[in-house]
């Protein structure tokens, strides 16, 4: 019995580390922020810093469908470019049959290209 509990001795030692650390990350900084002042707003430290004027409108407004759609395809064309360059540092040593799936793939992409293309996903006014 006392040699399947040392068996299993680093797995606690482990989640005990594991426990301490992340207890340390959440609490320590809830502590030092005490001391600090940081949990005591005041109106300067509540004012707008990154574009130098109060907000016009309320954070939860809604935004033009559009933006939404050319950040999925920045995703997409990025995505692309992440298959891309290995399949490119590679495609002589898998062979035709590599070629042929990333055509393919480059072939789809066009066509959702083409898609969001005519229907203005591009287009910016």
């Amino acid at each position: 019995m006392a040699s399947v509990a040392a068996d299993y001795l680093p797995i606690l030692l482990f989640l005990g580390v594991a426990l301490g650390l992340s207890m340390a990350f959440v609490v320590l900084p809830m502590i030092v922020s005490v001391f600090t002042g940081a949990a005591r707003p005041y109106p300067d430290k509540l004012a707008e810093y990154e574009c130098g004027f109060p907000a016009f409108e309320d954070s939860r407004a809604q935004f033009d469908v559009r933006f939404y759609l050319v950040a999925i395809l920045f995703i997409i064309f990025d995505i692309e470019a992440a298959f891309l360059f290995p399949w490119a540092v590679s495609v002589f040593d898998i062979g035709w049959a590599a070629w042929f799936a990333m055509m393919i793939f480059l072939v789809e992409l066009a066509l959702g290209f083409a898609y969001a293309w005519k229907k203005g996903a591009l287009e910016w006014e």
